[in-house]
């Protein structure tokens, strides 16, 4: 009886890993890159130190693992939420697309940029890039900084600010339109 177990066991082993060989060269004839991943509805939590600093959504995600350079590639719009040490959203960036790069850890947004922070205040333009290790987002593009409270807009090509949003400078040919009000109150 136990020879007869033993012999079932072996017989259903062999029976089931042995499989169509046209169906295994068909699968492998598929061209399949196992160098790209592909993810949708992706919600990625990056965080230094055990501590949450960045949230980035996005519809869809290719992953390329390069041995050189990998990296994420967001075609189809990117939401990035940029957390304080309490993890509270400090700003946050919208574009139509996104690249970032393992390698250098910076993100470069592209199409319709938006940045804005909780105050309201907004920049616009066509390619951001945010550096992870230096905390810092800046463009040699054409931007436009709406202010609400101070009825400000600013337009001017390059921009520099901490991730937060707070501190920013404009970089070349400045124009804008100021309240006469809160720009006469800097002189008294």
């Amino acid at each position: 009886m136990k020879r007869i177990i033993t012999i079932l066991i072996i017989a259903s082993s062999v029976i089931a890993c042995s499989t169509n060989l046209e169906e295994v060269d068909a699968f492998l004839a598929r061209g399949i890159d196992s160098r790209m991943e592909r993810g949708t509805n992706v919600r990625i939590f990056y965080s230094d130190s055990a501590q949450v600093k960045m949230i980035v959504n996005a519809p869809v995600l290719e992953r390329y693992n390069e041995y050189i350079n990998s990296k994420d590639v967001f075609p189809k719009g990117i939401m990035l939420e940029f957390l304080d040490q309490n993890r509270n959203v400090s700003s946050w960036l919208q574009a139509e697309t996104a690249i970032r790069e393992q390698k250098t850890k910076k993100i470069t947004a592209r199409g319709n940029v938006v940045f804005y922070n909780p105050n309201n205040e907004k920049l616009e333009t066509p390619e951001l890039i945010f550096d992870e290790n230096t905390r810092i987002v800046y463009t040699d593009k054409l931007v436009r900084i709406t202010q609400p409270e101070k009825g400000d807009t600013t337009y001017g090509f390059g921009f520099r600010s901490n991730q937060e949003f707070t501190v920013f400078e404009i970089r070349k040919k400045v124009q804008g339109k100021l309240n006469v009000t809160d720009f006469l109150a800097g002189f008294k």
